[in-house]
């Protein structure tokens, strides 16, 4: 019997969205540890832009909340679909992407 291949899951939220009192990417990985994913992280962006063109940069006080948090998950594809579900579900914006991932331990205490 042949286990259920991983993906690396990534969500594109802005660092200021919420969804039910918490901040979106602070839900997400709340949300993906009670399904059982096996690991995720969340990151700022220092700068960016997206399909508008404007370009955001973390150096200015006005544009606080701009950016975007980069939220990333090592899942099966299983869950990946069910996380992706259950965001839809709450009818927020999020940008997702969905690739193939392998995974291993490397080191003495491997």
């Amino acid at each position: 019997m042949q286990s259920e291949r991983y993906v690396l899951l990534r969500f594109y939220v802005h660092e200021n969205h919420r969804v039910h009192g918490k901040l979106l990417w602070e839900w997400l990985l709340h949300r993906a540890k009670e399904m059982g994913i096996i690991g995720g992280s969340a990151f700022r962006a220092m700068a960016g832009f997206g399909a508008h063109g404007v370009l955001h940069e973390d150096r200015f006080f006005e544009l606080q909340g701009s950016l975007t948090v980069e939220v990333e998950f090592l899942a099966t594809e299983t869950e990946a679909r069910a996380l992706v579900e259950c965001v839809s579900q709450e009818k927020v914006r999020a940008v997702y992407t969905q690739i193939p991932a392998t995974f291993g331990v490397i080191g003495p205490d491997a």
